[in-house]
């Protein structure tokens, strides 16, 4: 199946133009004739269904999209208008390669199919809790109930990974800015301040000498070092693929200072609300871990909760898996396994959500509090090593030592 955009003429003379999904475009023009219209022009469209880097890529960036586009499917249909008349409407109203993935879902449902299973073919853009929330929205006659919920989630979800980016957006942009100051440094400030210098014949100072080999390591090398460094991200990309580096390096980053606990605690508030959401959807509490494990993108924190639900499966004590994971907090561990045991584990979820939503506010606050002071002062020592080391043997040469 292929996408295909036209621009046609209905009987009336006025224009139209969409997208229609076809094996060929003449069976696509077949189906606009179908329809009475006088097709101008077809052409084919991106399917938006691949699942490469791109589209993997793609789906993330359009995640804002997503939740709008479920905020307002969940608004059309409480106000009683039928589900394919919303997904033609705002299939109208948006614009992109997103139009194209909303005409594949209005096209699916047309077909026959429920929107969860159309969701589901559209797996780059709505994820498996997507799918779940909206089938049993349309399993228990509550679809728009279901968007609602789904919406605030997303919305919150957006809300929270905003606020760690956020901070850990600082700290980078900051690296990037010392990083481009000292290559311009050390490529062009100093061997053009040194060059006088070295012509003279007098001895340079040995902090001088350390930073003229370092420049001009950078400047007769740089295609060695910019190759070394590329081949060594491509090794660490690759290792952190299989199965045992992507948990080493998730581990690592959990046990990073600030920033890893930063990360735990999002990830522990993004567990507790996604698994609170789907227990009170109905699904069975096993389905909803298995789900919430999945839409974890951290390992170590995957392995825990496989290990949480093998205990749940086995009838055994929860707190001894979840404590020997070392990713919960003793709170989480004893809140997880007093609710499981009283029944009441929903609502302990819901106050672990609302905790660790406020820990991370004041996380990335702490994190930007000691960040902030912390780069200025090691910028600050870059940039003046730097100086010093060309300024010496002027001050030498001047015998002003």
């Amino acid at each position: 199946m292929a996408v295909f955009a036209y621009e046609a003429m209905e009987k009336d003379a006025s224009l139209v133009a969409g997208t229609i999904i076809a094996d060929t475009p003449r069976q696509a023009r077949d189906q606009l004739r179908q329809r009475g219209l006088t097709i101008t022009q077809i052409t084919v469209c991106n399917s938006g269904r691949a699942n490469g880097f791109i589209s993997r890529r793609r789906g993330r960036q359009s995640d804002v999209q997503v939740t709008a586009f479920i905020r307002e499917l969940a608004t059309l249909t409480r106000a009683g208008i039928p589900l394919l008349d919303g997904l033609e409407t705002l299939a109208d109203q948006h614009r992109g390669i997103f139009r194209t993935v909303i005409q594949h879902l209005s096209d699916d449902v047309r077909g026959g199919q429920s929107l969860s299973e159309a969701m589901r073919r559209q797996g780059v853009y709505f994820d498996e809790f997507c799918v779940n929330i909206t089938r049993v929205g349309e399993n228990t006659g509550s679809i728009d109930l279901a968007l609602r919920q789904l919406a605030a989630f997303k919305e919150k979800s957006q809300r929270l990974r905003g606020r760690v980016v956020n901070a850990l957006l600082y700290p980078l942009v900051v690296c990037a800015i010392g990083f481009a100051v000292m290559i311009f440094l050390m490529t062009y400030v100093v061997p053009n301040l040194l060059s006088t210098l070295t012509q003279s014949g007098k001895e340079l100072p040995a902090l001088t000498l350390a930073v003229q080999s370092v420049s001009r390591l950078l400047i007769d090398w740089w295609w060695l070092l910019l190759g070394g460094l590329s081949v060594l991200a491509l090794l660490v990309r690759h290792f952190s693929l299989t199965e045992y580096g992507g948990r080493f390096m998730n581990r690592c980053t959990l046990w990073l200072p600030v920033v890893g606990e930063l990360l735990r605690k999002e990830l522990t508030s993004r567990f507790a609300v996604v698994l609170s959401a789907l227990l009170r959807s109905g699904l069975p509490f096993i389905e909803a871990l298995q789900i919430t494990r999945r839409t974890l993108r951290n390992r170590v924190f995957q392995q825990a909760l496989k290990q949480y639900e093998m205990a749940v499966n086995a009838g055994r004590d929860v707190a001894a898996p979840l404590a020997a994971s070392g990713v919960f907090s003793p709170m989480v561990v004893q809140m997880l396994a007093v609710g499981q045991q009283s029944g009441q584990l929903e609502e302990m979820l819901e106050q672990l959500a609302e905790t660790y939503d406020e820990e991370v506010d004041m996380a990335t606050q702490r994190l930007t509090a000691v960040l902030e002071p912390l780069l200025i002062v090691l910028l600050a020592l870059m940039v003046g090593t730097v100086a010093f080391a060309t300024i010496l043997p002027i001050l030498e040469v001047s015998n002003v030592l």
